[in-house]
């Protein structure tokens, strides 16, 4: 065989190797294991990059979902007892178990709409007995245009749609978030998908918590968010939706599960003297 003929089956050789051990980059398997029916309100069995399979389990829904007395604005309330039955579902959205929570480790209004439970489970006693896992909470700020899906465990249903926009701050009524994802027209959420995850589609990973939309066109009142600009500038979008990021909570997360509010590093509101 001429030279350049071996040299070319040679690369041809090497560059078939390289296709077959790297196929192209396909997109996550997006289902309702893992989501929570919770009292009108949806939910997600979370855990941190750095979680570990026998680290408390870890529940997240929105502030506005918690069970006692909520907070109010500019207040966070942190390791709270509670008793609250959740539903956890499979894939299918069939429930496999009712789990009850030991601790709400956190919960607030004040920036963001968050309220983290610790059950007494650990998350590999959970995927032993209910063969469901959590979803992974990304530590990365979403970008805009990134292909989302929003996961009703209450409803049953995954909403399909993108990030259009981070709003610098939506106020709905006396409550203020920060750095709000707001989702382009096709989801379309309402009652009930409150505390659904937020899944980026390639990934998998949870990058946000879906928390109101503006039902009606009020200008921000209960169920009518609106969008303020850094310069003050009040607007509305009636039918647009909108959830609070979660890579905050990675942020103050540390070893075993447990929340380090005093962490460096963490963006997770502290509590005031009224908590």
């Amino acid at each position: 065989m001429p030279i350049f003929r071996r040299i070319g089956a040679v690369l041809g050789a090497a560059f078939l190797g390289l296709t077959l051990m790297s196929p192209p980059a396909q997109a996550a398997t997006v289902d309702l294991a893992g989501t929570i029916n919770v009292g009108g309100c949806s939910g997600a069995l979370v855990r941190t990059p750095s979680g570990a399979p026998d680290d408390p389990a870890l529940i997240m829904t929105n502030g506005h979902c918690y069970e006692g007395a909520g907070p109010v604005a500019d207040e966070v309330l942190v390791d709270r007892p509670a008793q609250r039955a959740f539903d956890l579902l499979d894939a299918a959205g069939e429930p496999v178990a009712s789990l009850f929570t030991a601790r709400a480790v956190y919960v607030t209004l004040t920036g963001t709409d968050i309220a983290l439970y610790r059950l007494n489970e650990t998350y590999r006693q959970l995927e032993q007995k209910y063969r469901v896992r959590p979803l992974t909470l990304s530590s990365k700020r979403p970008q805009v245009g990134t292909d989302i899906k929003v996961i009703s465990g209450s409803h049953r249903k995954i909403f399909s749609c993108g990030i259009g926009k981070l709003v610098y701050r939506v106020l709905e009524t006396g409550n203020v978030t920060k750095d709000v994802i707001r989702y382009t027209r096709k989801c379309d959420t309402g009652p009930g998908t409150s505390g659904s995850p937020i899944v980026d589609a390639a990934t998998g990973q949870v990058v946000g918590i879906n928390n109101t939309s503006n039902r009606e066109g009020g200008r921000c009142t209960l169920d009518n968010p609106c969008e303020m600009d850094r310069d003050g500038v009040i607007s509305v979008h009636k039918n647009l939706a909108y959830g609070t990021q979660t890579y905050w909570l990675t942020t103050c997360v540390g070893a075993g599960g447990k929340l380090d509010l005093g962490r460096a590093g963490c963006l997770l509101p502290r509590p005031g003297p009224r908590s």
